[in-house]
């Protein structure tokens, strides 16, 4: 079965993070989105962690036979029939609906992000990792843990003074089934691979836990393509999420699975044994493809200078031997000079058994340049945005498989070309650079008059 995946997003907790982003909220935007598994987000925080387990029960998924599981079949069929996890403490792994949702559409998986600040090899180190637990007594021993140590009530991505390395030990000494992974692989400030703190190796950062690290996130200024051109990472499985921050976000960056069984178990094998389509899992299931940001968008594709206005691709920022002509200060090295750096292969280059990916424009973006407006959360967007998924389904379902002649019929010509245009990459983008986004116009300037889009 299908399922769309958001593994990494945050909490209204988390620092710079929309107050609308509770659970209910969540679960609403994901069935209006189309997402069918989400992550809690920021379970480290006291309090949403308090309403996850207030507010979320386990999702038992009826689809799994007890007797495959290694668990004798009871006849009482309220029996919850899971898979259960490889806990020492008899628990099981789990995912989790909200108690009072309409349906079981969507269901949560517990993960977090956390921030480590260290010092490695004579330099800071600063590096994002995604955690993800397999029930909530794991998390519950986690969080102990790490209160009694840091201080885990000031934000929803907390900062911990410890290692990359002292991370996986100890989250792999609650339960073996964690899967810990480095976020937004890229980005300069923050990640593993960044060129402000991070490093030029998985090994050089994980050390002897290096073999407990099954995947890696792309981050929106990335896509397959470019870290494709690292064969290092070939062994690991390339997984895109949000790291949403509103819920408007949610799913701009997901993972599609086909799975047999909706479990946690089942995610966590087909992320650990890198299972794409070529390479199946033992009963089927896998990663099949991607949903990727334009990685021009994201705020950190090429170098720059965000106050003096520098934006530089690669070659240019060699030619200035990195520095900025106007403050004459280093440039902030950006995610595409940073992958030239560490590549060992040539572009258009696809690793065998690599997953497949898809880029989008978020819906609602798409028709307010169709429409010529600019904010998103504009009445006028929001009242076509809903005619659309009220008429045609969620929106994952209009940018990805809906025909275009269906939109047609219950929208704009101007819209149904934005979709289309988009769905081929028929785009003009302006790369972004030092924390700021790139620009996306699907319409170029001479096709609009008088503010009214006119094709041409």
């Amino acid at each position: 079965m299908e399922q769309i995946a958001d593994l990494h997003i945050h909490s209204k907790y988390s620092r710079a993070c929309s107050r609308d982003l509770n659970l209910e909220n969540i679960d609403r935007t994901c069935c209006t989105k189309g997402i069918d598994i989400i992550a809690t987000g920021d379970f480290t925080f006291p309090d949403w962690f308090e309403g996850i387990k207030n507010e979320l029960t386990p999702y038992k998924n009826l689809s799994v036979i007890p007797a495959q599981a290694g668990i004798p079949v009871n006849s009482n069929k309220n029996q919850d029939s899971r898979l259960r996890g490889n806990d020492r403490k008899g628990s099981d792994s789990a995912l989790y609906i909200l108690k009072n949702a309409k349906d079981e559409k969507v269901k949560f998986i517990l993960s977090t992000e956390l921030a480590l600040i260290y010092k490695k090899n004579d330099r800071c180190r600063r590096i994002h990792i995604v955690v993800m637990a397999p029930n909530i007594e794991s998390v519950q021993e986690l969080n102990n843990y790490l209160d009694k140590k840091y201080n885990i009530r000031s934000d929803g991505r907390p900062i911990l003074g410890m290692s990359a390395e002292e991370l996986v030990k100890l989250c792999l000494s609650i339960h073996p089934k964690f899967l810990i992974y480095p976020a937004h692989i890229w980005t300069p400030w923050f990640a593993v691979f960044g060129s402000k703190s991070g490093f030029d190796s998985m090994e050089e950062c994980f050390g002897e836990y290096t073999k407990d690290i099954y995947a890696y996130e792309t981050g929106l200024s990335s896509d397959p393509e470019m870290n494709w051109r690292v064969s290092a990472l070939d062994k690991l499985t390339l997984l895109s999420n949000s790291d949403a921050h509103s819920l408007p976000n949610l799913a701009r960056e997901a993972n599609v699975f086909d799975l047999k069984n909706i479990t946690y178990d089942e995610i966590y094998e087909v992320i650990k044994y890198k299972n794409t389509k070529i390479q199946k899992y033992k009963n089927g299931s896998f990663l099949n493809y991607t949903i990727e940001f334009y990685p021009e968008e994201g705020m950190y594709h090429f170098d720059g200078h965000r106050d003096c206005g520098i934006s530089f691709e690669p070659t240019e920022t060699k030619k200035h031997k990195g520095i900025c002509p106007v403050c004459k200060k280093p440039l902030v090295i950006g995610v595409m000079n940073r992958v030239e750096e560490l590549a060992d292969r040539g572009a258009s280059i696809k690793p065998e058994g690599a997953s497949d990916f898809r880029k989008l424009v978020e819906l609602d973006k798409i028709i307010a340049e169709s429409l010529g407006i600019k904010a998103r959360s504009s009445k006028k967007v929001q009242l076509e945005y809903n005619n659309l998924i009220n008429n045609l389904g969620s929106e994952l379902n209009i940018l990805l498989k809906k025909d275009l002649e269906d939109i047609k019929k219950v929208t704009t010509p101007e819209i149904a070309e934005g979709i289309r245009r988009v769905r081929n990459g028929e785009l003009n983008i302006k790369p972004g650079f030092d924390g700021q986004y790139g620009e996306i116009k699907i319409f170029k300037d001479e096709e609009k008059e008088s503010g009214q889009l006119k094709l041409i």
